[in-house]
């Protein structure tokens, strides 16, 4: 695994916090040397009691999760704003990623907004680990895109190296609705980029046909038993105009599989 060497997991002794770090020691496994840094984000400051506390209920955590990691997770303990500070921790530690646990959309509102949040604002991958989803290494990814062109075809290179990482296919699917001919939804340019970023890796490429393109997603993640969904947000394109982030946020939510954004 060489794109990732430090995971970045908003960490607030939740199930779905938990659930997210035992992702993260599952997906990097033993072998590979990558840090995974717990971060516990909280409005009010820490007192020496508390961070015991904290420290040592991580401590129990880790032994009942069992898993053998090369290196062992940390907890960090940073007092601030959830969202500014998982943004600034990022940087700071130079995480590649952000791995964040959801309970869908069982969530509370502000957990809902908090993560919908730190998705469409964060500028690097994230992948949102849901609650119910099973502790199984991608075989099976899905990866969905647009009628339009891959901005920054440098964003697969991580998808790349997951799929090399796990010897995993990648299908990508492309969604259309009813008053658009399937020609008009290739993008040639797309292809050359899929073929080049992701060698052999890449195994086909779909097009559906759905007014609902949540629906045809999440059927086709079914349909094709995927293990991981990769989608690229357009909320910080450039070179067409960007979108609001609605299915991106949808997918996060509603998907029964972790889902990885690609920023």
């Amino acid at each position: 695994m060489n794109t990732i060497k430090t995971i970045l997991v908003p960490f607030d002794f939740t199930e779905a916090a938990i659930n997210a770090l035992d992702y993260s020691m599952t997906f990097i496994g033993f072998e590979n040397n990558v840090a995974i840094k717990a971060l516990y984000v909280s409005p009010n400051p820490f007192t020496a009691l508390d961070i015991k506390e904290s420290e040592a209920s991580f401590n129990r955590i880790l032994k009942q999760l069992n898993k053998k990691t090369k290196n062992r997770p940390e907890l960090v303990l940073v007092q601030g704003k959830l969202t500014d500070v998982i943004l600034y921790q990022r940087e700071f530690m130079a995480a590649d990623i952000i791995f964040m646990g959801t309970m869908g959309d069982q969530s509370a509102d502000d957990h809902v907004t908090n993560t919908s949040k730190l998705v469409l604002e964060a500028e690097c991958p994230i992948l949102t680990v849901p609650y119910n989803a099973e502790m199984v290494l991608p075989k099976e990814i899905a990866l969905v895109l647009g009628s339009e062109e891959i901005e920054r075809p440098s964003v697969l290179n991580l998808l790349l190296d997951i799929a090399r990482s796990f010897n995993a296919k990648v299908h990508v699917l492309t969604i259309y609705k009813e008053n658009i001919l399937e020609e008009k939804a290739i993008v040639e340019g797309n292809e050359e980029t899929l073929e080049y970023y992701l060698e052999h890796f890449y195994a086909e490429h779909n097009f559906e046909k759905n007014q609902d393109v949540e629906k045809g997603i999440l059927d086709f993640i079914a349909e094709k038993e995927i293990d991981l969904l990769a989608i690229i947000p357009r909320n910080h394109a450039h070179k067409t105009s960007p979108s609001e982030g609605r299915l991106t946020k949808l997918l996060t939510l509603h998907a029964t599989v972790p889902v990885l954004t690609l920023d």
